[in-house]
């Protein structure tokens, strides 16, 4: 079993952490996050750091001990410096802008494509074809920065889409390359 449950939690100064029964509320300058315990877990704190300790050795307590210590580990880090992930429009005439707090697409269909703000994220566009989605909850960063991606996936031929920066796509080879390297 792995061993991330054990670790200790370090909580900066900026970031205020309180306890109350099984809920663990988690206060920064960038936002305040809460998170319920299960009952098998217990969350303890010693001076600037955190414990997660567990009432049993069952197979399910171990393996939501390292979840929920990872979890509170997580909130500490994202109301301190925001969770963020960074996407790529890649194709001629694919840009994106941002209209007030909405993102909006132009992906090669007949029409822009318009993504609504989510409340606790926050939308910034560089350039004309990278956005950024930012926010305390790296759950809820990953999820919308995945149904952006969904909008336009990468094309396995061309490449062209909207893809994570720093993403290795495999593009395929097309009819031609398989017709030139056929043996007559």
């Amino acid at each position: 079993m792995s061993k991330i449950g054990q670790k200790n939690i370090e909580v900066p100064q900026p970031v205020t952490v309180t306890i109350d029964k099984k809920k663990v509320n988690v206060k920064g300058p960038e936002g305040e996050m809460t998170i319920v315990v299960p009952d098998k877990l217990e969350v303890v704190r010693e001076e600037n750091h955190l414990t997660v300790k567990r009432s049993d050795d069952e197979k399910k307590t171990k393996s939501i001990h390292g979840l929920y210590r990872q979890l509170i580990d997580n909130a500490v880090i994202g109301v301190q410096k925001m969770w963020e992930k960074r996407l790529k429009v890649v194709g001629t005439g694919f840009t994106v802008k941002l209209d007030k707090e909405d993102l909006v697409f132009k992906v090669g269909y007949s029409h822009p494509v318009v993504f609504k703000k989510v409340p606790g994220i926050k939308f910034k566009v560089e350039g004309t074809n990278i956005a950024v989605v930012s926010g305390y909850d790296k759950q809820l960063v990953g999820e919308i920065a995945y149904q952006i991606k969904i909008l336009k996936k990468p094309d396995v031929y061309k490449g062209k889409g909207i893809q994570y920066e720093g993403e290795k796509l495999r593009i395929k080879p097309g009819k031609k390359a398989k017709a030139a390297g056929a043996p007559a």
